[in-house]
């Protein structure tokens, strides 16, 4: 590109221009710089020396120009400022090891975060498998076996091995389970006992709590149904005659409660030969035991009636100390003629057509516990599970239903039947 003239200025004025033919070739432009500061007039500045002119002002007009002496100056100034860089390296290890060292304390603190105590398990926490008395276990695996088969017949292979269940009504709370034996879980046969638990009558006054559990006869084929079809045909027997039995109850009359009970033991025997001789089968294979509590809803009713047929139990727990027969019976059973004993020597359903009767009163803090002998009998015969059950059920808290279902599995050597109850909480006031 062509330079175009200037005009340089002097103390007394503009300097004359320069023609544009008498100009310097561009390869004299160098000289020309030079012989202008040889005059007398003022140097002009140094490009390179500007420090805010464009960085391009530092490069030679022309390849073949003189370097710029500037830029060769600042290189050994470059230079000599590298070995600053390195000297700073050797700080940088010089704090690694600072490093290292707090490293042990991150193991130490992780340790500490969860501050959990010794005793606690480390995962969530389990019951495990239930407590035993002894120093050894029974022999019979703790949990359910093998099942049994569809072709035993349709109503033992859909039985549940576990029933859990439970109610709460104002200050009376209820929790019930049924647990198929060990033995019966080691061969594959049915649980044998049942459990319901019902309200009856209409809501309001009069309203009672049904509990009821069965035990059907081992020896029998059909037990298992005779069982079941007991609590449910007692529960459909006693519904329309709530108000009736809980007047007897507010009463406190004993006698009439006993008719209602007969009536309903009745009932359900009747029932029971009908569905044998539908099916052509013997009376005799639905044997059964039946226990049945009856609780007014009503707060302010203290009397339960409570009426069995056969073996079983039924207990109160009152100020931590066990009373395994609380009560006295209104009055005997009435056997008939055939006494309606079978092969274990107990009164059963549907031979036994009476039932034996009584009241029971109670009061706040109590816990009634209403079960078939696979619970009665060991309670009754092992110290060390009323100890275990006491403390567990007699400490003013209900346990929760999974808790009380654990602790009802205590296992005690030699007694390997059907595990049935229905546990009533009196809650205080």
């Amino acid at each position: 590109m062509e330079q175009q003239p200037e005009q340089q200025k002097t103390a007394d004025g503009p300097a004359p221009a320069v023609p544009a033919q008498e100009a310097p070739p561009v390869e004299a432009a160098g000289e020309a710089v030079d012989d202008a500061t040889a005059q007398d007039g003022p140097a002009l500045p140094d490009r390179p020396a500007q420090p805010d002119g464009p960085a391009v002002l530092d490069r030679p007009a022309h390849p073949d120009g003189p370097a710029v002496p500037d830029r060769p100056e600042a290189l050994p100034e470059t230079a000599a400022a590298l070995p600053d860089k390195p000297a700073a390296l050797p700080e940088t290890p010089a704090a690694q090891p600072d490093r290292p060292v707090a490293l042990p304390e991150t193991p130490a603190a992780r340790q500490e975060t969860p501050a959990a105590p010794p005793d606690r398990p480390a995962g969530p926490p389990v019951l495990g498998v239930p407590r035993h008395s002894g120093r050894k276990p029974p022999s019979y695996p703790p949990g359910p076996q093998g099942r049994p088969r569809v072709a035993d017949g349709n109503a033992s292979a859909v039985l549940p091995d576990t029933v859990l269940d439970g109610a709460a009504y104002g200050p009376l709370t209820v929790r019930a389970a049924s647990v198929r034996g060990d033995s019966h879980r080691y061969l594959g046969e049915p649980r044998q006992d049942a459990l319901t638990l019902a309200a009856l009558g209409e809501p309001g006054a009069g309203e009672l709590l049904m509990l009821a559990v069965a035990d059907g006869v081992g020896s029998r084929r059909l037990s298992h149904v005779g069982a079941y079809l007991a609590c449910q045909i007692a529960a459909w027997t006693l519904d329309p005659w709530a108000g009736e039995v809980y007047e007897a109850l507010a009463a406190g009359r004993a006698d009439r409660f006993a008719e209602v009970a007969d009536q309903t033991v009745e009932r359900i025997a009747t029932r029971l030969q009908h569905t044998a001789s539908t099916s052509g089968g013997d009376p005799a294979a639905y044997s059964t035991t039946l226990r049945v509590l009856l609780v007014p809803l009503d707060p302010g009713v203290r009397t339960r009636g409570l009426f069995t047929v056969g073996d079983g139990g039924t207990a109160l727990l009152r100020d931590g100390r066990w009373d395994l027969a609380p009560g006295e019976p209104a009055r005997p059973a009435r056997e008939e003629a055939d006494s309606g004993m079978i092969d274990t020597r107990t009164a059963a359903l549907p031979l036994a057509r009476t039932a034996s009767a009584r009241l029971l009163t109670t009061r706040p803090g109590d816990v009634l516990v209403l079960s078939t002998d696979g619970l009665s009998s060991p309670l009754a015969g092992e110290a060390d599970m009323r100890e275990f059950l006491g403390s567990a059920w007699g400490g003013g808290t209900v346990p929760e239903p999974a808790d009380f279902l654990w602790q009802f599995q205590y296992r005690v050597k030699s007694y390997d039947d059907d595990r049935t109850a229905a546990v009533l909480w009196e809650a205080l006031p």
